[in-house]
């Protein structure tokens, strides 16, 4: 994982997907975000918004992050945006937005490390969504929790083992260390 040719994509850590079961992984999140902006190699937050009528309220009833307030990046990352490489607006699960797209091919990345919320659901909706356009993966299994809880975020780290293959996931500190001797070298 070379920091540039991997972006930092931050996938979905709002308001209002930060509960008892997921705020444990912000701390992890934010650190990531530090040391890869303190590095110079690109980070991109993706939001999510669900739009009146979405597939969300007609098939589930699922009417949450529709004020500003549910929507808004929490407050430990709010300060990064301002330096992101991109800030993606998504009406869907997967950040691999057409947008999104668009910014890896013209900036060359090719690996896209990922954290956020819901690991079961917009995280390994991205991470598939990547590895089916060519582009590999990275689950930062450590800065990732679902809002469901922990049966949820590890059911999703066993399809993306099986799915994506389990050099594919790591952790925090293996990406940092990564970030740290790849700064080293350059």
């Amino acid at each position: 994982m070379d920091p540039r040719t991997t972006a930092l994509i931050v996938v979905d850590v709002q308001n209002g997907f930060v509960n008892d079961r997921s705020r444990h992984a912000v701390p992890a999140v934010q650190r990531l975000v530090d040391s890869w902006t303190k590095a110079g190699a690109p980070v991109v937050f993706a939001r999510f918004y669900n739009a009146v009528g979405s597939p969300y309220e007609r098939f589930t009833g699922w009417t949450r992050l529709r004020s500003a307030e549910e929507q808004g990046i929490v407050p430990e990352l709010a300060p990064y945006l301002a330096t992101a490489a991109a800030v993606i607006d998504k009406p869907t699960s997967s950040a691999l937005t057409p947008e999104l797209l668009d910014l890896v091919e013209r900036s060359g990345w090719t690996d896209l490390a990922l954290c956020g919320i819901d690991t079961d659901s917009c995280v390994y909706d991205t991470a598939v969504s990547a590895y089916h356009a060519g582009y590999r993966p990275w689950l930062v299994t450590d800065a990732c929790a679902s809002t469901g809880g922990n049966a949820y975020h590890e059911a999703a780290l066993l399809l993306a083992g099986r799915n994506l293959g389990r050099a594919q996931l790591t952790t925090t500190d293996e990406v940092l260390c990564r970030l740290g001797a790849s700064k080293a070298a350059a």
